[in-house]
């Protein structure tokens, strides 16, 4: 377990401040940009990766889609499209990071 930097698994303030909130709990990313046990600090709450998995956008759901901040797969799938540029492939794999408030230390 370490301590990383928010930025580096939330890049967008707007993602830190929705996790701050707790309208978003997970991110999938292009690859690893944490481990298991990490914590990291958003405005003096700490939270804690509890999962990270590489898994492939067909087995998203729409659960996965409102734990990233969205209504919906299809609104979700959309987002991807236009934030990254690409289209979605069923086939292309990305890394799931899901997080929590992490319990107090002691």
């Amino acid at each position: 377990m370490s301590t990383i930097d928010a930025a580096d698994l939330l890049p967008a303030e707007r993602l830190r401040q929705l996790a701050l909130e707790g309208e978003i709990t997970q991110l999938h990313r292009g690859d690893p940009h944490a481990a298991e046990g990490d914590r990291f600090e958003i405005d003096g709450t700490t939270f804690e990766v509890i999962e990270v998995r590489e898994r492939r956008l067909g087995e998203l759901t729409d659960e996965d889609a409102r734990a990233e901040g969205s209504p919906d797969l299809e609104a979700y799938r959309r987002r991807i499209e236009r934030t990254h540029g690409l289209e979605w492939d069923d086939d292309h794999t990305a890394t799931l990071h899901r997080f929590e408030p992490a319990e107090p230390a002691g």
